[in-house]
């Protein structure tokens, strides 16, 4: 029998995940039923359950490769910091997810994790593992504002970052429930509240 080769799994994987999306969004998570994967992925209970044993792990998959080009994108500001604003920074993740919405509803997805994720523990860890090491990076961004006098010392950074960060969600739901036009100039709206770089 001829061996599997890794990009044959990775490709069957995203043909499961693509699936998964479409029925988590067209049905919800709790109205969707294996069988229902099968039927989308057009694949044998047997292929699916070979890269997940459950609609969890499928939700929980999601909800990684969601966050993994924010998370990214946050590592990479962190590591080179030099004349990048705050307000560049976090609108650089606002145009991910916009892309990334307009691609994959990635926006839904995330609505859809969220109110999961308050009644799965395991969701919500994942979820609170993912957002802190968002958060982290954005920290190192911020200590770089207040050490060049770019943002108050009397606040604290992690303190700072949070709130940044709550941008995002309040971005994302409205990008899931509305028309994209009442959010097309929110990236812009936060390069200029926030427009001084850290310079080193």
């Amino acid at each position: 029998m001829p061996k599997v080769t890794q990009q044959h799994m990775d490709a069957r994987r995203k043909q499961i995940l693509d699936a998964a999306r479409r029925c988590f969004l067209r049905d919800g998570f709790h109205s969707t039923s294996m069988q229902d994967l099968f039927a989308e992925a057009q694949l044998s209970a047997g292929a699916v359950y070979r890269h997940f044993t459950s609609k969890d792990e499928m939700i929980l998959a999601i909800a990684e490769e969601n966050m993994r080009d924010v998370l990214d994108i946050t590592l990479a500001v962190a590591a080179n910091r030099q004349g990048r604003s705050m307000g560049e920074a976090v609108a650089e993740l606002l145009d991910v997810i916009r892309v990334k919405s307009a691609e994959e509803d990635v926006a839904g997805l995330a609505v859809l994790v969220w109110g999961e994720a308050m009644r799965n523990p395991s969701l919500a860890r994942e979820l609170d593992r993912l957002m802190g090491g968002i958060r982290a990076n954005l920290v190192t961004l911020v200590r770089d504002h207040q050490e060049n006098g770019g943002l108050p010392v009397e606040v604290t950074a992690e303190a700072i970052a949070s709130t940044m960060l709550s941008i995002l969600p309040g971005y994302i739901l409205q990008v899931a429930l509305f028309d994209p036009a009442v959010v097309a100039g929110v990236p812009e709206a936060v390069r200029a509240l926030w427009p001084g770089p850290a310079d080193r």
